[in-house]
């Protein structure tokens, strides 16, 4: 008879990602921003082109990688999300020889909207209204 296990991720459902996870997705990241910096993924869209990677996401399995990502001054972000979408099975391979994992990610890339969200949060927080009530504190 199997025995029923815990959750071996230790969060029993709360969301949040493992810490095999988190340093999975740590290394991931760098591999990528090392790859893309160096310029070895060859497509027009990409060249000359400085890609930040700020994030990337593992599926509990590890099999999955979201990467969040943004060009230099959020300029043709469509163009590089293609490009990067298009060019995945070689980015994969070249992150793949970097990294030591049982299994290879399935890549997959997304435009990193924080930089955006930050902005908004910096104007709200400077219009006229909020100054007044944080100034009567």
């Amino acid at each position: 008879m199997a025995k029923t296990r815990p959750h071996s991720s230790g969060h029993q459902g709360s969301g949040a990602p493992s810490q095999r996870q988190l340093r999975v997705a740590e290394v991931i990241r760098r591999a990528l921003s090392d790859v893309l910096s160096r310029g070895d993924v060859h497509d027009a869209d990409l060249a000359h082109t400085s890609v930040t990677v700020s994030e990337v996401r593992c599926s509990p399995d590890l099999r999955h990688a979201t990467a969040f990502v943004l060009p230099l001054g959020g300029v043709n972000t469509e163009a590089v999300l293609a490009a990067l979408t298009r060019n995945r099975a070689e980015i994969r391979r070249l992150v793949t020889r970097q990294i030591d994992l049982r299994f290879s990610p399935e890549l997959s890339f997304l435009a990193d909207e924080s930089f955006d969200r930050m902005d908004r949060t910096r104007e709200i927080l400077s219009s006229p209204e909020v100054k007044r009530d944080l100034d009567e504190d």
